[in-house]
């Protein structure tokens, strides 16, 4: 008997039906003689609401209170998930992240999980409990409860089953997989039957939503196996692991892309050595993160930069950049907004030249201008307009053939 962990999202137990569901597909892997750890999130838009009614009271409420009201959301969708087991006459219990051992920095909003301790799930599920944990959130070694931030309940969830020693995670979403590329954008899009750790930390990192990049950098380090599938659709998804036979695969996997991009440049900067510390070190006190950067010499030996920045920090961005002109000395700043960003991520491209090539003749045949360019051994990102975006993911896709895809790739825990 191994133990399998799963995770449900808040769109999968949105209502009491689709609970239901979900309590079915629980209670038919207990059935397959597993040991069942299930992590669920907060019902729907039930967070959201929560931070609605918290800034009712107040635009600037205390990170504890929020952890403290925010936890309360998967606290409803444990307990009736619970009850929903138990009426269909199986042992069931839900945890807390708290209860069920799971330790955290004493970050709120954002922390990161140091530790599970583990004998007392361990013990509920030698005693034929399911266990349902809370994803999301923990308790720091001062006892505070805390919260883990964006995909928090996808990283509970691999956690818990590194600590536990799982056959595998396997995360339920609304999906049937992992896509060549979102299939909203790209009706042609294919599902991948497996993807390396690498490939799936470059695509949740350039836009893909499917999984969060701490989750997967967690299952890289435990060497865990993860299956995303459909919480719907009785039916295999897409694992993710370390791969071999990596010749079989095609040299370009997926496409990610993120659609709120702006481009800002710093004009007539002096070519001092500590000019790249001082901007980016200023703009992350800001909690402003900055992504492709590009640096050019003019003829008089001064530095033009250009970044690219998420267009919801451009304000902030902006008024930093003003306030600091001095301090900075640059002559001049302009920026440009209404920018994509548009990514092919394959482990194949380390060792097959021309692939970046390859990327800028299709966007070229299909007349998109490429505003910015960023390469590291198994991606290639560049900065698209945004009203060029769908045509951008449309042209890459057909053009490196990825509706065809058709892989026999074997993953080794």
């Amino acid at each position: 008997m191994g133990i399998i962990v799963q995770k449900f999202g808040g769109t999968s137990v949105g209502s009491i039906e689709r609970i239901q569901h979900v309590a079915e597909t629980v209670t038919k892997s207990y059935k397959e003689g597993n040991q069942v750890v299930t992590v669920v999130s907060a019902m729907g838009h039930h967070t959201d609401e929560l931070v609605s009614l918290a800034a009712q009271i107040s635009p600037q409420n205390s990170k504890r209170e929020l952890d403290m009201l925010l936890t309360t959301g998967e606290q409803v969708s444990i307990s009736l998930l619970a009850m929903a087991i138990q009426a269909k006459g199986f042992k069931a219990i839900s945890l807390t992240g708290w209860q069920a051992g799971i330790q955290t920095e004493s970050v709120h909003g954002n922390a990161r999980i140091e530790t599970i301790h583990t004998d007392r799930i361990q013990q509920l599920l030698d005693e034929g409990y399911i266990v349902i944990v809370a994803g999301f959130q923990g308790l720091s070694d001062n006892n505070e409860i805390t919260t883990l931030g964006r995909g928090g309940s996808d990283t509970t969830a691999v956690a818990l089953a590194a600590a536990l020693n799982a056959e595998r995670c396997d995360i339920y979403t609304d999906v049937l997989g992992v896509y060549t590329t979102d299939p909203r954008v790209e009706p042609n899009a294919s599902k991948l039957s497996h993807v390396s750790y690498d490939e799936m930390l470059e695509l949740a990192a350039l836009g893909a939503a499917v999984l969060h990049p701490r989750a997967v950098e967690f299952a890289k380090n435990y060497n865990l196996i993860i299956q995303v599938r459909s919480s719907q659709h009785d039916e295999i998804g897409t694992f993710i692991g370390e791969e071999t036979q990596m010749e079989q695969q095609s040299v370009v996997r997926g496409i990610a892309f993120e659609s709120n991009v702006t481009r800002m440049t710093l004009n007539g900067l002096n070519n001092h050595v500590d000019l790249l510390p001082k901007i980016f070190t200023l703009l992350a006190s800001e909690g402003i993160d900055v992504d492709i950067i590009i640096q050019s010499v003019t003829s008089d030996n001064l530095v033009n930069l250009s970044f690219s920045i998420k267009s919801e920090n451009m304000m902030e961005a902006i008024a930093v950049l003003e306030s600091k002109k001095e301090f900075l000395g640059y002559r001049s700043f302009d920026f440009e907004s209404e920018l994509a960003k548009v990514s092919i991520v394959g482990s194949g491209m380390v060792s097959n030249p021309g692939v970046a090539a390859k990327m800028f003749k299709f966007l070229a045949e299909s007349e998109i201008p490429v505003k910015m360019v960023s390469t590291s051994e198994i991606k290639v990102s560049t900065v698209v307009p945004k009203s060029k975006l769908q045509e951008a993911v449309h042209a890459l896709h057909k053009g490196y053939e990825l509706d065809r895809i058709n892989e026999e790739v074997v993953v080794e825990n």
